[in-house]
């Protein structure tokens, strides 16, 4: 979602102001020293916006006027390599769990990205339907090793993909990595298989399945189970997660209740992977039940699960941490849709 210097700062003052016209836009940066801010480039900048669903259009003719694109504080839009030059201590974050944010999550896509994802969803329906039982078990199989391998390097694990499927197959562990590596592995394909094996139990979701879920994800690591009793903290970063088990186990609750109230299965599966780790209801394992609750969201509705074979790790925890510390999804919505779509085009028959 790269923008240039020129469209950021057309993006904050329309922001700003709330409504503005592409006269207003052009007074705006010749003032603020743009000199190339012609009517012309002024256009382009506005049209990709729009394109990047990051403003919007409102009237017609000589009544246009450009807005926010949502009024969703969720969305709100970050420069997130601009953001990360600022060291974690010296940044203005939001520290502590906000529960005003439970009543947007409903609305993190709008009608035209849900009709797009919709559209994918369906080739995949159809592609995996036409799939013989052999061929869909493989297929399934394959996601779940590189599901496995990328959740698990996304917290730290060592182990190649290659290994991966080695172990996952064979049950024979890689040398030269620690126990505790190999069994990370063999509970994600636990957990994974047993998600993918009841899809219909997770048509609603439950605090006690997302406790059985995480149960399956640290079983023999040494990690407690059940809600955390004290407080945990995050690396890089001053936001800090809820200390209080009665105040996790509402926000537990309420964030069920908002999942298995949203209609979109793929809205289900980003409000589950967000607010799971963002919460951090567990002493340890949070973001690995949170991508495998999610995807149990996704199977329960014969939606395309995500691998994130193919996101890149440091992205993926900038893009959490911004959740965390500004409470913006628009990042990890980004990189979200882009596994997703990764997962479509490249599973199941693709």
């Amino acid at each position: 979602m790269a923008i240039n210097n020129r469209q950021k700062s057309i993006l904050e003052f329309v922001d700003t102001k709330q409504k503005a016209s592409a006269q207003e836009v052009i007074s705006h940066l010749v003032s603020s020293g743009f000199e190339k801010a012609s009517k012309a480039t002024v256009l382009r900048d506005i049209a990709l916006l729009l394109e990047k669903d990051l403003i919007k259009k409102v009237g017609s003719k000589r009544n246009v006027i450009y807005k926010t694109k949502t009024e969703n504080p969720l969305l709100k839009y970050f420069d997130v390599k601009e953001y990360y030059k600022t060291v974690a201590d010296l940044r203005t974050v939001k520290e502590n769990y906000q529960p005003e944010i439970l009543p947007h999550l409903e609305s993190l896509f709008s009608d035209r990205e849900i009709k797009h994802l919709t559209s994918l969803n369906n080739e995949y329906q159809k592609r995996k339907a036409k799939l013989s039982e052999t061929a869909l078990r493989k297929e399934f199989e394959r996601i779940t090793i590189e599901f496995t391998w990328k959740s698990s390097r996304i917290e730290g694990n060592t182990y190649s993909l290659v290994d991966t499927e080695v172990l996952i197959k064979q049950n024979k562990p890689a040398p030269g990595h620690s126990k505790e590596e190999t069994q990370m592995i063999l509970n994600h394909k636990e957990a994974v298989e047993y998600i993918f094996s009841k899809p219909k139990v997770f048509e609603k979701i439950s605090a006690q399945k997302i406790r059985t879920i995480h149960s399956l994800a640290v079983k023999d690591l040494g990690i407690e189970t059940g809600l955390r009793k004290s407080i945990v903290g995050i690396t890089g970063t001053k936001y800090k997660p809820i200390d209080n088990q009665h105040q996790i186990s509402d926000a537990i609750s309420q964030t069920c209740r908002v999942i298995n109230r949203t209609k979109e299965p793929i809205s289900k599966a980003l409000i589950g992977v967000l607010m799971i780790s963002y919460i951090q209801p567990f002493m340890d394992g949070n973001k690995r039940t949170a991508r495998i609750t999610s995807n149990a969201l996704l199977n329960a509705y014969n939606w395309a699960p995500i691998s994130y074979r193919s996101v890149d790790e440091a992205e993926y925890k900038k893009a959490m941490l911004l959740f965390y510390e500004q409470n913006s999804a628009n990042y990890f919505k980004e990189l979200f849709v882009q596994q997703f779509e990764f997962s479509v085009n490249n599973y199941f028959g693709a």
